[in-house]
């Protein structure tokens, strides 16, 4: 059963279109970080809660992960110079589940003895 249909009809917004989150990637640019920041503030409507960028420069991954809008915490060089790499996933968050707090903001990432991974959806 699909449970996030963009047109249930089954509450009191009726007809509505819902927005669940927004998630932003660019792989193979040396400004990665930056544009993916674009790419959120477009998305911005998507989730006006919480913005995160987790960048990849090859040997290890780099994350800002913020309360707010896109603007409010990816508009300064330092932010964005602090991303390095030319792969990037970013994520604006609107909450169906799980309490406001930073520790809910995306992306998510892991560095492992073998690996890492970053990883950002829409959903719960």
């Amino acid at each position: 059963m699909l449970t996030t249909n963009p047109f249930d009809t089954s509450d009191e917004n009726g007809d509505k279109l819902r927005e669940e989150c927004g998630v932003f990637g660019v792989s193979g640019s040396e400004s990665a970080a930056a544009l993916v920041a674009l790419g959120l503030h477009a998305l911005q409507h998507r989730g006006q809660e919480a913005a995160g960028i987790t960048s990849f420069d090859g040997h290890q991954f780099h994350t800002h992960r913020a309360m707010g809008h896109v603007a409010g915490n990816f508009d300064r060089d330092d932010v964005i110079r602090a991303l390095p790499g030319t792969v990037a996933s970013g994520h604006v968050r609107y909450s169906t589940s799980g309490e406001t707090a930073l520790r809910n903001v995306q992306p998510l990432y892991a560095e492992l003895q073998s690996g890492g991974f970053a990883i950002a959806h829409n959903g719960n």
